[in-house]
């Protein structure tokens, strides 16, 4: 009786242990980083549905720009699964904040925001311009007194005329008839081409890309200042971003950074991966 009793008692608990490994398995997997960057991993890319040539969505749905291609390269190399997140560029910090995406990767300003975001090694150098009609008569910056100015709204081209800081256009800003904020640049420089408004800052490589095929328009000598892009992680996400890190330097050293960016000819010039 007293070895029934005992053989019962051992295999009681080796059930119990095996029950014990076969959840502690399932609970370590979904909570170890290291498992959860491996391969099959969903990279929920953040992105501006509108800002063209780095990230986009068209009328069709589908997704394109240089950060969506480079985005998808790092998950080729790494045996990911790419899952889009585009949204309106205003949403983006909450976004991020709610798990919706893993990182603001789409033409972001690291100048200004270094403390406010985990981030990559920069990827493109950027310069803010003013773009204008050639015929419009403004030919530098105090040209644009009294007129009427666009801006993309939470870009750093906006946060510059905000500015009174070293190196913001606070000044020149409060010059302007008004500063007309839009939801994206392809608003702004529609309104420019209507006649809505009389000049737009923007980042260079954007007003690149939206001046592409049209003739007409040109940027003032003078710029407004200076910036370079990088991917803004949660500040506590430091395995992601060291991973895509390595990424980043494996994709130029063996040329898809070159290759995706051949495929943008306004901003080819500007990214710096490898260079």
């Amino acid at each position: 009786m007293k070895k029934l009793l005992t053989l019962l008692l051992v295999l009681a608990m080796s059930i119990t242990m095996l029950t014990a490994c076969g959840g502690g398995s399932s609970d370590t997997g979904s909570s170890d980083s290291g498992e959860q960057y491996g391969k099959g991993y969903v990279f929920k890319h953040g992105f501006d549905l509108d800002y063209p040539p780095y990230s986009y969505r068209d009328d069709s749905g589908e997704v394109g720009g240089f950060d969506v291609e480079m985005a998808q390269a790092v998950c080729e190399y790494y045996g990911w699964e790419y899952e889009a997140v585009p949204f309106n560029w205003d949403a983006k910090d909450a976004e991020l904040n709610a798990g919706s995406c893993d990182c603001i990767w789409s033409g972001f300003t690291l100048n200004g925001r270094e403390d406010d975001y985990l981030w990559s090694k920069p990827y493109s150098d950027n310069t803010q311009k003013i773009m204008v009609k050639k015929d419009s008569g403004i030919a530098s910056l105090k040209d644009l007194a009294g007129k009427k100015v666009g801006v993309q709204t939470a870009t750093s081209a906006y946060d510059m005329l905000q500015s009174e800081e070293e190196g913001g256009q606070k000044k020149l800003a409060d010059s302007f008839a008004s500063l007309e904020v839009y939801e994206t640049y392809t608003i702004a420089f529609n309104d420019l081409k209507a006649g809505a408004i009389d000049a737009v800052a923007i980042d260079v490589t954007s007003g690149n890309f939206l001046m592409n095929d049209e003739e007409g328009y040109a940027y003032l000598d003078e710029d407004l200042g200076s910036e370079v892009y990088a991917i803004g992680f949660r500040k506590d996400d430091t395995e992601l971003c060291e991973k895509i890190n390595a990424a980043l330097d494996a994709l130029a050293e063996d040329g898809t950074v070159e290759k995706i960016a051949a495929n943008y000819p306004e901003i080819k010039d500007y990214i710096t991966l490898g260079k």
